[in-house]
């Protein structure tokens, strides 16, 4: 598992890169994630998130698009178990998340903006693979995003990290 360090990325590729606004929290159990974006746009229901958790997902990082909704959580630990189980790098999400404690312990990246206990509800709603847009930033699926403790950057190409 390659360890990304924003900054470095940010030096390194100032040409390439978008930088999210800052408002995210890392609950993962990997602090340093990054892959080809994966979207979901979804309004207070998982249901899109929970079909793709069992997808392959080896090199990629869904970017969940929840509205920025603060009333329920669009992940929780089943899910981020199975997300992990499945070669997924990590999960931002925009809006809330639940079971933090186990989620902490997942071999995943997971950002959200806040917490909160309460489930969705499953009505099938969302669309997957769409262009989603917050923090300023443009999310394309195909295209690449890079997150850590510093922050959450996007690129039209893969980065490597410098020597």
């Amino acid at each position: 598992m390659t360890q990304y360090v924003t900054p470095d990325l940010c030096d390194a590729y100032p040409e390439l890169i978008q930088v999210v606004e800052p408002m995210f929290n890392n609950y993962g159990g990997r602090d340093s994630f990054g892959g080809q974006i994966v979207t979901v746009k979804c309004f207070e229901d998982n249901s899109k998130v929970k079909e793709l958790v069992d997808t392959d997902g080896k090199g990629k990082v869904m970017v969940v698009d929840g509205g920025a909704s603060m009333r329920h959580a669009l992940l929780g630990d089943m899910l981020a178990e199975k997300a992990a189980d499945n070669g997924w790098e990590g999960i931002i999400v925009y809006g809330c998340i639940r079971d933090v404690d186990v989620i902490m312990q997942t071999d995943l990246g997971v950002q959200a903006l806040a917490t909160n206990p309460l489930k969705t509800d499953k009505r099938g709603l969302g669309d997957v693979n769409v262009t989603v847009k917050f923090g300023g930033v443009e999310f394309v699926p195909g295209q690449f995003v890079y997150a850590d403790n510093n922050g959450v950057i996007v690129s039209p190409t893969a980065l490597t990290m410098p020597e």
